[in-house]
């Protein structure tokens, strides 16, 4: 099932998401579905608050379906070690075509658990440590705009209050 994408305003955005703690069939399908949300919406990585669901559930495809063994699950994650820095331009599905550089960690490792509850540690370096971090962002109720200045980051949402206003958002 492709599930609509959440987008900012939607105040599931904007906070902490609710741990994981049972890992079963139910769970494997929410997965299932986020991957073929996160495709359909030409995605890279997806949160499962950008579907509306506040559990702390992430799913990444840097290759975007070009490895099968790239595609990453990511449940409960967290970051425990950066290093490097290094500024891109990044986007969001919640926040559909804008884009801002903004500075992450080049390297980054996370511990998560997979779909069966197993912890493991993975680390990742410029676009899959950017998704880690941006993923793990959302599961904290945080969004790519609280790394700019405030001054793009007004000016995204006035752009953003004038889509609503116009029925286009």
């Amino acid at each position: 099932m492709i599930y609509p994408i959440v987008k900012f305003g939607n105040p599931v955005l904007e906070k902490p998401a609710e741990k994981v703690t049972v890992f079963d069939e139910e769970l494997k399908k929410l997965i299932e579905d986020m991957f073929e949300s996160m495709y359909a919406a030409r995605g890279v990585g997806l949160a499962a608050p950008q579907i509306g669901i506040s559990r702390r559930i992430a799913v990444v495809d840097v290759t975007f379906k070009e490895d099968p063994d790239a595609k990453l699950v990511l449940i409960n994650p967290e970051i425990i070690r950066k290093e490097g820095r290094h500024s891109q331009s990044e986007g969001c599905l919640s926040i559909p075509d804008f884009r801002e550089n903004v500075g992450r960690a080049k390297e980054v490792t996370i511990r998560a658990q997979d779909v069966t509850g197993q912890v493991f540690e993975k680390t990742g370096d410029d676009l899959l440590a950017r998704a880690f971090q941006h993923e793990t962002d959302h599961l904290n109720g945080k969004l790519y705009i609280n790394h700019i200045s405030a001054l793009k980051r007004d000016l995204i949402k006035r752009k953003i209050r004038k889509l609503v206003k116009a029925g286009e958002w």
